[in-house]
């Protein structure tokens, strides 16, 4: 029987790094080979299994409990990789027994995860880590949590005595570029409540998001020659530059925590002629979501108020809402996720999402849904890392979430 380590690291060797310029669904066809080894997995243990034209895997463990009144319940995680990092040829690097001490990343010399930057790291001291080696991202957002949940099914499968109402497996793509479940079928997926495993360090259990907005800047500038260039160059760059320097500092993502919002750029391409600048909006609060939105189209206006109308211009596209408002009606599904941990010795940590997950559009879509923890740290980088032991304990705190809605 596959253990969850050899089935984590046989999914993160499949490239499935989603792609934000692509209009398809799922965005990347690369995706498809790790959610169709997925379905094919799921239907090889004896679960009804599907995939559909857009990605989307589906599984169904009838209930054996012999009540009718245990709700349908859904773990879901995603198949695709961030854009953030390459997610090809990757080279997991499996530290047992860790020390305790600076670990080198071996494919980039002088590279390395160093305790004094990344100072969780110690507490795992003893257990297995498993690191990239400083080439790509490892993948386990959210490839942590599909092994999880495979670990969880392949157990309830070969344990028929286990008692189980309905159960409900999902898979998805796009999650990274904000579309993972814009196509999702709430109604043929059938469970009343779900859990997204997407997060972070074990322990953390959130059913607060950002809301969320992405923003496009685009900078119309006028190139001349330099030698004949004053007073009609208006180099798009320096424009674009500009802007991004009215946007408060103390509001970008370095320096803030907790509940506060921020604007990141996350990309620019340009010359003098034109630039682009994408940005990511986020806050928790809806009114100061709102006013952060409202605050870049002010910043825009002032561009073409000082370089002439049309210089700049501002897409500004909705992502996501907080879910708290949908999930907080039915806390009972929080509650039996924090019993489920501490029936592992696992202590919960209920935090707002800094970031977004499927979950936050899925509550909104009528299927409430928190986040529980993966075990990775540092997503969507060089620098992420996985202990062993935390994927083990979320594979152990699906059974007992499952176990605990059969019991009540």
């Amino acid at each position: 029987m596959e253990n969850i380590l050899d089935r984590f690291l046989r999914y993160v060797a499949v490239d499935t790094q989603s792609d934000p310029e692509s209009e398809t669904q799922p965005s990347a066809a690369k995706e498809l080979d790790l959610l169709r080894m997925l379905c094919k997995e799921l239907q090889e243990m004896g679960v009804e299994a599907t995939i559909d034209e857009y990605g989307y895997v589906m599984g169904h463990i009838p209930s054996n409990c012999g009540r009718e009144d245990v709700p349908a319940i859904g773990f879901i995680a995603h198949a695709d990789t961030a854009p953030d990092a390459s997610g090809a040829d990757i080279k997991p690097q499996i530290i047992k027994d860790y020390d305790g001490s600076d670990i080198d990343l071996k494919g980039v010399p002088g590279l390395a995860l160093r305790v004094a930057e990344f100072p969780e790291m110690a507490l795992y001291k003893g257990q297995t880590l498993i690191t990239t080696d400083g080439t790509t991202l490892l993948g386990a957002d959210d490839k942590a949590g599909i092994a999880e949940i495979m670990d969880a099914v392949q157990y309830i499968m070969n344990h028929p005595e286990f008692k189980h109402g309905d159960i409900r497996i999902g898979f998805t793509p796009d999650e990274e570029i904000g579309r993972g479940v814009v196509k999702f079928d709430v109604a043929k997926f059938g469970a009343k409540y779900a859990y997204t495993m997407d997060g972070g360090q074990i322990g953390e259990l959130e059913y607060e998001n950002f809301n969320a907005a992405g923003a496009t800047v685009r900078i119309q500038g006028r190139n001349v020659h330099p030698g004949t260039a004053k007073g009609k160059m208006k180099n798009a760059i320096l424009i674009g530059m500009e802007l991004n320097s009215l946007l408060p500092v103390e509001q970008r993502p370095e320096y803030t925590e907790g509940y506060e919002g921020f604007f990141h750029l996350i990309s620019f391409k340009g010359e003098v002629e034109s630039a682009t600048f994408s940005y990511i909006i986020r806050d928790h609060d809806m009114d100061l979501y709102e006013q952060k939105k409202q605050y870049m189209r002010d910043c825009v206006d002032f561009i073409n108020r000082k370089y002439g109308e049309g210089t700049a211009t501002v897409d500004i596209k909705h992502q996501y809402y907080n879910m708290r408002k949908e999930v907080e009606p039915h806390y009972h599904i929080v509650e039996r996720a924090v019993k489920a941990m501490e029936m592992e010795a696992v202590k919960p940590h209920i935090q707002p999402i800094r970031g977004g997950t499927d979950g936050a559009n899925l509550s909104f879509m009528g299927l409430p849904c928190p986040n529980i923890f993966a075990g990775g740290h540092n997503f969507h980088g060089k620098m992420e890392f996985i202990p062993l032991e935390s994927m083990e304990k979320a594979a152990k705190v699906i059974l007992n979430i499952i176990s605990l809605y059969a019991q009540e």
